[in-house]
């Protein structure tokens, strides 16, 4: 699924996601940011329960909890027509 991480650090590959109780609901599989939305992006996987768009959720990046919500993919719909 689609992660959109809040602030400019990006979360990589292996972190650990959580949900408000902190308990680890999933992991992060890449991440990095996104030049055509100006902001970092992530995917990665979690709990089937905690799946649904617009899920509030955190990151551990660098040891510190930051706010990560689920959204669709792709990101960037595409334009192209065949």
């Amino acid at each position: 699924m689609g992660l959109l991480p809040e602030g400019p650090a990006p979360a990589r590959a292996h972190t650990e996601i959580q949900d408000s109780e902190g308990r680890t609901v999933g992991e992060i599989t890449s991440g990095g940011f996104s030049p055509s939305l100006s902001r970092p992006v992530a995917m990665g996987y979690v709990e089937a329960g905690r799946a649904a768009e617009g899920t509030a959720l955190a990151a551990l990046v660098r040891g510190k909890a930051r706010s990560v919500s689920v959204a669709p993919m792709p990101f960037v719909p595409h334009r192209y027509r065949r």
